[in-house]
């Protein structure tokens, strides 16, 4: 049996930049859309940009400690194999991103190993993409 999909909404003041961004950049495919939000396939899940004023979205200043880092509390990704981990940070440093957390490895020598790095799109929203060093601990403690 497979897993659901998940299903994530999210805003953005710009959906041309996030076409370019989501589309362009992470290789996501156009699903639906309309002159106020645009669907994505995130690897089999569906998420969507809604157009939002940028004076209306919510604080994506939030930061915690993880391992050391300021990790935006409020943030999305995927959990890649570590070949395409590394080819998409090949890919967002090809194309100019600054990261808001450099690749690297978190948690080194302890369960749950990863690497790990974080970009914000162009709406300031923020994504982590990470590939665990034994995939069979995404759920370890």
């Amino acid at each position: 049996m497979s897993a659901p999909a998940f299903h994530l909404a999210f805003p953005v003041h710009d959906l041309a930049a996030a076409r370019a961004f989501y589309g362009d950049i992470l290789g996501c495919a156009e699903g639906r859309s309309s002159a106020q939000w645009v669907d994505f396939d995130f690897r089999g899940h569906q998420i969507v940009a809604h157009l939002v004023p940028a004076a209306n979205q919510a604080s994506t200043e939030a930061c915690t400690d993880v391992d050391g880092e300021r990790v935006p509390v409020r943030h999305f990704g995927l959990v890649l194999p570590m070949d395409e981990w590394h080819a998409l940070v090949e890919r967002l440093r090809g194309a100019g991103l600054r990261f808001l957390i450099e690749p690297g490895l978190r948690f080194v020598g302890e369960v749950g190993e990863q690497a790990t790095c974080f970009v914000r799109d162009p709406s300031g929203n923020a994504l982590e993409f990470k590939a665990f060093r034994d995939p069979t601990q995404l759920f370890a403690r």
